[in-house]
């Protein structure tokens, strides 16, 4: 596993975590939060792969 995958498989995890914690907070929508998971998911997939 190269470092960049390791960094993808680090970040996405934490970016997940803090749009929870924001949706917990009350700054971001339901909407707005699924749609920042799914997208980093996707990304993080997307640039893993292509490693």
């Amino acid at each position: 596993m190269s470092d960049a995958q390791l960094s993808l498989l680090t970040a996405a995890p934490i970016i997940i975590a803090f749009a929870g914690a924001l949706r917990a907070m009350g700054v971001l929508s339901t909407t707005a939060t699924a749609s920042a998971v799914g997208l980093s998911v996707a990304i993080a997939l997307v640039l893993f792969t292509t490693q």
